[in-house]
C-alpha cells in the first residue's frame, strides 16, 4: 500500500491493524470468510473507474467492450455453477437482490412471506423495521416451539390464509437443512413467487455439502462473500420465465451502475468455486461445524435445535450463567470474534439476547480441522467461567494468537 501510505497514512495504519486483527484472531461469524488474494485483486482493480449502467451489449455509455465481457463471464459462471436458468451479478448485496425481488412481484401494501428475524430470518424477509416489513404487508412463520425447527405446518396455513406474493425461504441464524420442496409445494398450492435467500449457504450449495434450492425455486438471491468466498456483492439466479422482471427490477428500478469491479471479483470466485478444491472446503465447513457443536455440548453449552446441519451453530449462553452480549464481548477480549444472537422464543431484547451465533467458514478457509474444533470449544468454555477475569482472557488470547501463526490467512500478507 505504499501508494495509500504516502496519501493517507492514516487510513493505511487502520487497514494494516485490521489485516493483524484477521490474521490473529479466531473469526467465528459465519456471515464472514477470506477472500483469496487474486479476489481482492479483481475487486481493487481500475475496473473502480467506470461507470455501465443497463446490461451487456445493451449500455447507456460507451466504452464497454471489457466490461460486458467481464459481466457475462459472471453469469454464465454462476449460471453453470450453480445450474441456474439465468442469473442477475449486478445487485450491491444480498439486500439489495431481496429488495428487487419484491420491486418485480410485489406492489406496496401486498402481503409477503418470510421467517420471523427472531426465530433467524432476515430483516429483509418484511421485518418491521427494514423497507420490507413497512412497504409491504409482513406474513411471518416461525419455528416450532419444541423442536426449534421450521414450522412447516404454520408455513402452509398462514399461506392459504393470506395468499402471499412472494414466500422467501431462508435464514441468517437456523442451523438446519431447509426443505425447499416443501416450500415450492405451498408456493405453487397459493400461486405464490418462491424465492430463496441462500447468502449463507451459497458456498455450501456450490460445493455441493448442502441440498441446492436451484431445481425448487423461481428466484434465489445470495450475497457473493460468506461461505462463498468472493467479494462483498450480490447474486441472483432464475428461471428463465423471471429473468425480465428480475433485470428490470435491478436496473432500472433500483440502481445505477453495477459495480464493475466487485463483478470481476465475482467472477473470479465463482471459478474458484467450481474447482475440487472448493468442494473438500465447502464438505469440510460442514464437518468442523458439527463437531464444533459436539465439542461445545461436551463443554455444556446448550445448542439451539441441539446442533447443526450446515456452517451455523446458534448457542443458548443461558446455561453457562450468562447471556450473548456479555459473552460475545469476553471471547472477543480472548481473541475469539462472534456476534451476540437472540435465540428462537427469547424472553431477552435483541440489543442483550440470550445467545451468541457462530460459524465455520472462516476458520476452515484457514485449513484448520477436528483438533482445532475442540480447542476452540475448550477455550469458549474457560472464557464462560472468566468474563471478567481480565488475566484469563489474556491468557486465551495469546493461545489463540499461537494457533493462528499455524494456520495463515489467504489474501493477507502483513
Amino acid at each position: 500500500m505504499e501508494h495509500l501510505k504516502k496519501v493517507d497514512p492514516e487510513i493505511a495504519e487502520l487497514i494494516h491493524l485490521e489485516e493483524g486483527r484477521q490474521r490473529d484472531k479466531i473469526r467465528l461469524i459465519p456471515s464472514e470468510n477470506y477472500a483469496s488474494a487474486a479476489v481482492l485483486e479483481a475487486s481493487g482493480s481500475v475496473l473502480t473507474n467506470k461507470y455501465s449502467e443497463g446490461y451487456a451489449g445493451k449500455r447507456y455509455y460507451e466504452g464497454q467492450q471489457f466490461v460486458d465481457q467481464i459481466e457475462e463471464i459472471a453469469i454464465k459462471r454462476a449460471m453453470e455453477l450453480f445450474g441456474a436458468e439465468a442469473a442477475n451479478v449486478q445487485p450491491y448485496s444480498g439486500s439489495p437482490a431481496n429488495l428487487a425481488v419484491y420491486f418485480a412481484f410485489v406492489r406496496p401494501g401486498e402481503p409477503i412471506m418470510g421467517l420471523a428475524l427472531d426465530h433467524g430470518g432476515h430483516l429483509t424477509h418484511g421485518w418491521g423495521v427494514s423497507i420490507t416489513g413497512d412497504f409491504f404487508t409482513p406474513i411471518r412463520y416461525q419455528l416450532h416451539p419444541e423442536t426449534h425447527l421450521i414450522d412447516y405446518d404454520m408455513v402452509r396455513d398462514l399461506a392459504r390464509k393470506h395468499r402471499p406474493k412472494v414466500i422467501m425461504a431462508g435464514a441468517t441464524a437456523y442451523p438446519r437443512i431447509i426443505d425447499f420442496a416443501a416450500f415450492a409445494e405451498v408456493a405453487k398450492e397459493v400461486e405464490a413467487v418462491f424465492c430463496v435467500d441462500m447468502a449463507h449457504i451459497a458456498g455450501l450449495v456450490a460445493g455441493g455439502a448442502h441440498p441446492s434450492p436451484v431445481p425448487h425455486a423461481d428466484v434465489v438471491t445470495t450475497t457473493t462473500h460468506k461461505s462463498l468466498r468472493g467479494p462483498r456483492g450480490g447474486m441472483i439466479l432464475m428461471k428463465k420465465a423471471r429473468r425480465k422482471a428480475i433485470n428490470k427490477a435491478v436496473f432500472p428500478g433500483l440502481q445505477g451502475g453495477p459495480h464493475n469491479h466487485t463483478t470481476a471479483g465475482i467472477a473470479v470466485a465463482l471459478k474458484e468455486a467450481n474447482t475440487p478444491e472448493f468442494k473438500a472446503y465447502a464438505h469440510k465447513i460442514v464437518e468442523n461445524a458439527k463437531h464444533l457443536a459436539e465439542c461445545l455440548k461436551a463443554n455444556g453449552f446448550k445448542l439451539v435445535s441441539g446442533g447443526t446441519d450446515n456452517h451455523l451453530i446458534l448457542i443458548d449462553a443461558t446455561t453457562r450463567g450468562t447471556t450473548g452480549k456479555p459473552f460475545a464481548k469476553a471471547l472477543d477480549r480472548a481473541g475469539i470474534e462472534c456476534n451476540y444472537n437472540t435465540v428462537p422464543f427469547d424472553p431477552r431484547p435483541p440489543m442483550d439476547p440470550s445467545g451468541i451465533r457462530i460459524g465455520t467458514p472462516s476458520i476452515t478457509t484457514r485449513g484448520m480441522g477436528k483438533p482445532e474444533m475442540e480447542r476452540l470449544a475448550k477455550w469458549m468454555g474457560r472464557v464462560a467461567e472468566n468474563l471478567e477475569n481480565e488475566a484469563e482472557l489474556d491468557k486465551i488470547c495469546a493461545e489463540v494468537r499461537e494457533l493462528c501463526r499455524s494456520f495463515p490467512a489467504p489474501g493477507i500478507t502483513c
